[in-house]
């Protein structure tokens, strides 16, 4: 464990704002006040403004400096500021940025035949054979929900277009997120986020995450599609069992369903390997990409087995940004850095020693009760009577940006470039911040905010 230091620096140490919130400076202050007239209010945030980022780190208006241990809730696997990605995106934008799906480009064609060649061959399913296909969209909510789209389509390969459909169900996961569409809400079995938009779509069906015995009960003949996150990010960084992803791989072939590994959150290095699914040996049959695929601009991606890409045709589906000139070059770029053996050994290593070091910190406190995680994705779970949300307030007052996730959970998914050191002074920071939570009970405080 490393031992303590003082707090970030801020970049002017003229600075006279602390990190704490609650004094903010009153032209921030003004700014805020005034865009809360006019955007909609759909995330509590914290005040501050940012105006700039530099790899691991981000700088608000006075000038403060934040290790950034969220990454865009995932997205900034390069960091900030990355010199090689702006390049190519000014020089992209000087070309061209849109043209519609109406016409062919010279940059689609080529990520789709690396982001195919890419795949791993090692692993049994749909995506180990030849002939994959790949679908560019503008998010993972988009993918996901032209991968629901693709495996309903697949379930009436056997009927003619005027008979009704038998093979429709769509089996999802508790504790799941797959996004925020009515398809993907559909998908993602939880009363927060599905209540205040009843009626959801029909046909889907939840189970326990993790649990073969109801798995088994609920893939039955009815079943088109069965989406799944090989480790869950919103959920509360939890990984599937290797057990449970080779089951429902053999299930779905035994009844005839398309298989989909959500891999918005964990894939192209997150977990340390280009895909989190080559850890388990199995392979899907539709895979869905996006958070780091650009970096920051929007994309995301399907990528279909032949054998459930030969059933969708022209019509069936489209996008009017996806797909574009920018998005594509841009993301080829970013996928070219990533999947590269040193790349890929640096987020190992890093996600090892941030592991650890979250491990001996749970050791040493009774407020965590667990930690999970694979690679640069890990999980502190705080116990039942403590709000991650008062962790996540501490860690900012003493510059580091985390964020919470599901089963009370501090998320820790910071840019893949991350370095030792950097993951040390968040670990010396987290200690500070258990250590005054600890203060705060000894003194019959209510850690729930």
């Amino acid at each position: 464990m490393p031992s303590k230091s003082e707090p970030t620096s801020p970049a002017d140490p003229s600075d006279e704002f602390p990190f704490a919130d609650a004094r903010v400076a009153p032209s921030t202050h003004a700014q805020l006040q005034r865009d809360s007239k006019y955007l909609l209010q759909l995330y509590a945030r914290p005040d501050v403004i940012f105006t700039r980022g530099e790899g691991c780190y981000l700088y608000d208006t006075a000038g403060r400096r934040f290790l950034d241990m969220n990454a865009g809730i995932a997205v900034n696997a390069l960091g900030h500021g990355d010199k090689e990605f702006a390049n190519v995106v000014a020089e992209q934008t000087r070309n061209m940025v849109h043209l519609s799906n109406l016409y062919h480009h010279d940059y689609a064609g080529p990520f789709a035949e690396d982001i195919v060649k890419s795949l791993p061959k090692n692993c049994e399913g749909g995506l180990s054979k030849e002939g994959q296909k790949v679908f560019f969209c503008n998010s993972g909510t988009e993918a996901n929900e032209a991968a629901l789209k693709f495996g309903r389509k697949y379930g009436r390969k056997d009927l003619k277009k005027s008979e009704a459909p038998t093979k429709s169900t769509i089996v999802s996961f508790s504790n799941a997120f797959h996004g925020r569409s009515m398809g993907a809400l559909s998908a993602t079995p939880s009363p927060k986020y599905q209540t205040p938009f009843m009626p959801l779509l029909p046909g889907f069906v939840h189970a326990p995450y993790n649990d073969l015995e109801r798995a088994a009960q609920v893939i039955d003949d009815s079943v088109c599609a069965v989406i799944v996150e090989p480790v869950q990010g919103e959920g509360g960084i939890i990984p599937a069992s290797k057990e449970f992803l080779q089951y429902l791989r053999k299930r779905c072939d035994e009844v005839g369903a398309v298989l989909i590994f959500d891999e918005i959150q964990c894939g192209l290095g997150r977990t340390g390997t280009l895909f989190a699914y080559e850890q388990y040996g199995v392979a899907p049959d539709i895979l869905t990409l996006a958070k780091p695929l650009a970096n920051g601009l929007p994309i995301g991606a399907v990528v279909l087995a032949p054998h459930v890409a030969a059933h969708i045709h022209p019509g069936d589906h489209g996008t009017t940004f996806g797909g574009s000139p920018l998005a594509t070059r841009v993301g080829h770029t970013v996928f070219s850095r990533i999947n590269n053996p040193h790349f890929l050994t640096h987020v190992k290593e890093m996600g090892q020693h941030l592991y650890t070091a979250c491990n001996e910190l749970a050791n040493n406190s009774p407020l965590v009760s667990a930690v999970r995680g694979k690679g640069l994705m890990v999980g502190l779970q705080l116990r039942d009577s403590v709000d991650p949300a008062l962790f996540v307030d501490l860690a900012r007052e003493q510059g580091v940006l985390v964020i919470s996730a599901g089963n009370n959970t501090v998320r820790l998914v910071p840019p893949l470039i991350i370095t030792k050191e950097q993951i040390d002074h968040a670990v010396v920071v987290f200690e500070d911040v258990i250590s005054d939570m600890e203060s705060y009970i000894a003194t019959g405080k209510d850690l729930k905010v």
